[in-house]
């Protein structure tokens, strides 16, 4: 198990620097109680790997985000979705940004890679 792992990064990091951009789509929403949802100003885009392409993958992506009162992304983690969608989809989320708040927030951001 632990080689096909280390092989799928490789192979992954080796598509990544061709990847295009493919059939994505956005949404983020709140983990915090209704009165205390951030809007997001900015969604980073995820590029979709030429690996996802060849196998046909599809799927969402869902990244916990921690979020500044400042607005902008600080931490991420993965917290559902295909491995080879995953490592795109954390970047763009660390690249997204959302409203300032008066305090630290935990945001959900779902990004839908392929026919969905």
């Amino acid at each position: 198990m632990k080689g096909l792992k280390r092989l799928l990064v490789v192979c992954l990091s080796a598509t990544l620097a061709g990847a295009s951009i493919g059939a994505v789509s956005l949404r983020a929403q709140s983990e915090e109680a209704p009165g205390s949802k951030r809007r997001v100003k900015f969604l980073g885009k995820p590029m979709y790997p030429d690996l996802a392409k060849r196998l046909n993958l599809a799927g969402t992506v869902r990244i916990e985000v921690l979020v500044g009162a400042d607005g902008k992304v600080k931490k991420t983690r993965v917290v559902g979705g295909h491995p080879v969608l995953a490592a795109e989809a954390e970047k763009a989320a660390l690249q997204s940004e959302f409203e300032p708040g008066p305090k630290e927030t935990t945001e959900i951001i779902e990004f839908k890679f392929g026919g969905q």
